[in-house]
């Protein structure tokens, strides 16, 4: 059930090529604008670039971004259209459902992420210590994250604004807090706190091990396993809150 669902998504989403053209080229096209932010920076000879740092974090959090927005705008119309009333009618159980949507996009992910890393790294010459390899793998489990927070969401939500409105709610706090604008350890108590246990925090430190060290660490590992039982947990979360009629 869960195959069927994701070859079915897939098979819908080639159809769809404005959302295709949002997954693959908006992330790669916002780093781009990144690198020429920081273009024509003067920095002493060795000072390593403002973009190898920002643009590694932009990686992981333009996918995030891009995958909620997509999957949760895609489970809404699913669901005010009747596919999903329908579909739920059937002996399909939702987290089959769910977990299929979850597959589907989570290739669609890698391929984001892929295209995204290829451009930083062939196009802009970004330089860490770490492998690409697993700048691809913490960029993709962040994709993944934001479909599963999207499908969370969506079950929430009754119009496609409505949809987009949890943005600033899911999102943005996250991207403010994750560590990248201001180091945690400067920020006080009570953001500190709701830092260390935000999704996005994990990845932004699992992404500082990589570009800080030629080899995986163990922090770094333990991050990604955060960060996967984190997806696992919230896509179990989405299948209890969705709903078998359409409201």
């Amino acid at each position: 059930m869960t195959l069927a669902t994701a070859v079915r998504v897939l098979g819908q989403l080639r159809h769809d090529h404005r959302s295709v053209a949002l997954i693959l080229v908006v992330p790669a096209l916002l780093l781009t604008a990144v690198y020429f932010l920081f273009e024509n920076e003067a920095l002493p000879p060795g000072f390593p670039r403002t973009f190898d740092r920002v643009g590694l974090m932009m990686l992981a959090i333009f996918p995030f971004v891009m995958m909620f927005l997509v999957t949760s705008i895609t489970m809404l119309r699913e669901r005010t259209s009747g596919t999903l009333e329908r579909l739920l009618t059937t002996p399909i159980h939702k987290a089959d459902l769910l977990f299929g949507y979850a597959v589907a996009f989570s290739i669609m992910a890698a391929l984001q992420s892929l295209v995204a890393t290829a451009v930083a790294y062939w196009i802009f010459g970004l330089d860490i210590k770490g492998s690409p390899g697993l700048v691809v793998l913490i960029a993709v489990i962040n994709a993944v994250l934001g479909v599963a927070l999207g499908l969370l969401c969506s079950a929430f939500a009754r119009t496609e604004f409505q949809a987009v409105q949890f943005m600033p709610v899911v999102v943005v706090p996250q991207i403010l807090l994750c560590g990248l604008f201001v180091a945690r350890e400067n920020m006080n108590d009570a953001l500190n706190g709701i830092s260390g246990v935000l999704p996005l925090t994990f990845s932004v430190e699992a992404l500082k091990e990589i570009a800080g060290n030629t080899e995986a660490t163990a922090a770094m590992w333990q991050d990604a396993a955060v960060m996967g039982g984190i997806v696992v947990g919230v896509l179990v979360l989405a299948s209890l809150t969705l709903g078998r009629q359409t409201r």
